[in-house]
């Protein structure tokens, strides 16, 4: 399983509601240090598939969940487990921190 791009739309039945801790990553295509952490984003998806969800939110596209989550710089990574965030992170993280980050959530 990829990253799941997430909107205004299936926010509430693929966050909120999510089973799973959730990774989202608040990204825009003109973002530099955005595309270099999509890889990174992408490994983890497919590193933690069976334990929890990545998704993807353009901040251009879906401005409403990057106002409610006050996004003010990008990349930010937010953990979301049982609808709260639970672990956060601003600029371009080794995946290694980004992984553990989960790991936290899930445990």
């Amino acid at each position: 399983m990829s990253e799941l791009i997430i909107t205004k739309e299936n926010f509430e039945q693929e966050v909120i509601n999510s089973k799973v801790p959730v990774m989202l990553d608040f990204w825009a295509e003109w973002c530099g240090p955005c595309r270099m952490l999509s890889p990174i984003v992408s490994q983890i998806a497919d590193d933690f598939k069976d334990t929890a969800k990545v998704g993807k939110v353009n901040v251009d596209n879906e401005q409403e969940l990057a106002a409610a989550f006050r996004i003010a710089s990008i990349p930010t990574i937010a953990v979301i487990k049982n609808g709260k965030v639970v672990g956060s992170s601003v600029g371009y993280r080794p995946k290694e921190e980004l992984s553990d980050l989960l790991k936290k959530a899930i445990d």
